[in-house]
């Protein structure tokens, strides 16, 4: 993905529409149903949206275990996806490594769960 061209331009009005907000993993735990290795996460996006569910491929950099606690960036207005036997209720983003393998998006000072990315 690494090599994909860049998207067409689109209005700030279009990106306005994505709603992209961090949360705090409070839950964790290996998807070995999965077609490819994924972690299934419940995050904290704080009172206004809940705890979200959701699946991600980050098996190659994280161990569940480690997850909990950690703030992440995710889209929250994505109609849920089922992913197997599992509903995923947001897109948890990510940027692919030099081998493909997704490193999660996350601020690097503590903010407030909740917040929205502009």
């Amino acid at each position: 993905m690494s090599g994909a061209s860049v998207a067409p331009q689109i209005g700030f009005d279009d990106f306005l529409r994505v709603d992209i907000r961090v949360g705090t993993v409070i839950e964790a735990e290996p998807y070995p149903e999965a077609r490819k290795p994924a972690i299934k996460l419940r995050i904290d996006f704080g009172p206004q949206i809940g705890v979200k569910r959701s699946s991600a491929q980050i098996t190659r950099h994280y161990a569940p275990e480690a997850l909990v606690g950690k703030q992440v960036v995710a889209v929250v207005n994505f109609p849920p996806r089922q992913i197997g036997k599992f509903m995923s209720e947001v897109l948890t983003l990510g940027v692919p490594d030099e081998s493909g393998e997704v490193v999660l998006l996350s601020p690097t000072v503590a903010v407030p769960d909740g917040g929205r990315m502009f």
